[in-house]
């Protein structure tokens, strides 16, 4: 097909080029048109009709062109089909010659049969008329002569003819000679046009190679990483949730933290209710109780401090959270300071309450 195409577009090229030739060469238009109808039908083999005669010429009205192919085919038909076979000549120009060769016969033949059967009539007058009388043959011989005179007029005419004939043939010739070079020529092309097809041919095929494998390296590349980019996703899941059960476990913590700090503050608030109610009852040891009360003030402002540090802590645990895995054991070592704080708090607390 694609021959069939690159095929076309030569042809359509060459054929405008010819009739932009013929324009310059021709001004009327019924001669232009009839030198177009030769051009298609000799040169090209296309049949012409009026719609593609008016399609390459585009001059006068619609009827200019169905008139010049009417005189056209009416020029072909005035000659007769004699087949000539040659291996090297195209159809059309087959046809040419045949119709020529076939025109020359017939005319020469017609001439010859009617100066022939003329003569035949003539002669055998004279013979009856000179067995007649001697004085008809003064007649026939005048008779002769003028019969004569219309055999060499139609001798004339049949060389004219001739003449005329030769010179188609001649020109007959010379468009063979021309459509044989032209074929070459179309050889010539059609071959130039075979080898960058194949050329075509063989980078297409070697950029589809080419293009199968970067698909087959992008296909296995991107199963590569959707293989790698499951696991990950699997390890991020695991990771999370194991993040997720050591944040809860660490705000449990912390929040019990809180409320035991809460309770022991309660307790050392109604530790310091029941010393101050006391210290009416014992004014006779009011140093001790002086000195109990200052140590249960000291307390609780320790008591206090650790609060709002664990306060502090408990904030810090849920505002980040995401940090909690790099921090996990600075956390519990802090817990751990917590718990062995404690001990000593609560034995601070017994002081005043054994005072």
């Amino acid at each position: 097909m694609v021959k069939d195409i690159a095929t076309d577009i030569t042809t359509d090229a060459a054929l405008s080029r010819d009739v932009e030739a013929l324009r310059e060469r021709f001004t009327q238009t019924q001669e232009l048109y009839r030198e177009v109808c030769a051009l298609l039908f000799f040169r090209y083999g296309i049949t012409p009709t009026a719609n593609k005669l008016y399609q390459l010429v585009r001059k006068g009205s619609m009827s200019a062109p169905a008139d010049a192919l009417t005189k056209f085919w009416g020029d072909l038909r005035e000659k007769s089909r004699t087949r000539i076979e040659h291996p090297d000549l195209p159809e059309v120009l087959k046809s040419v010659a045949g119709e020529l060769m076939a025109t020359l016969w017939t005319n020469a033949q017609a001439a010859a049969q009617e100066s022939l059967a003329a003569y035949h009539a003539e002669a055998q007058e004279r013979v009856l008329q000179a067995k007649a009388a001697v004085v008809a043959a003064e007649a026939e011989r005048d008779a002769e002569r003028l019969t004569a005179q219309r055999v060499r007029s139609d001798l004339e005419v049949a060389e004219k003819h001739l003449g005329t004939q030769r010179e188609a043939l001649a020109v007959a010739e010379e468009t063979c000679s021309s459509l044989l070079m032209r074929l070459e020529e179309l050889k010539h092309e059609k071959a130039a046009l075979q080898r960058q097809l194949e050329d075509s041919r063989r980078e297409l095929t070697v950029e589809l190679d080419k293009l199968r494998t970067a698909m087959q390296l992008t296909d296995e590349r991107s199963r590569s990483a959707e293989k790698r980019m499951l696991l990950d996703m699997d390890r991020e899941r695991t990771a999370s949730a194991r993040l997720q059960k050591e944040l809860e476990t660490h705000t449990a913590a912390s929040v019990r933290a809180v409320d035991l700090h809460r309770q022991e503050l309660s307790s050392l608030q109604q530790t310091l209710g029941d010393s101050r109610q006391k210290n009416g009852e014992l004014e006779g040891t009011l140093q001790a109780v002086i000195a109990s009360r200052d140590d249960a003030l000291r307390d609780i402002k320790a008591i206090q401090a650790r609060l709002n540090e664990a306060s502090t802590q408990a904030t810090i645990f849920r505002t980040r959270s995401e940090e909690l895995l790099s921090r996990l054991e600075e956390t519990q070592q802090f817990l751990k300071k917590e718990q062995s704080a404690k001990t000593p708090a609560r034995s601070k607390q017994r002081t005043p309450r054994s005072a």
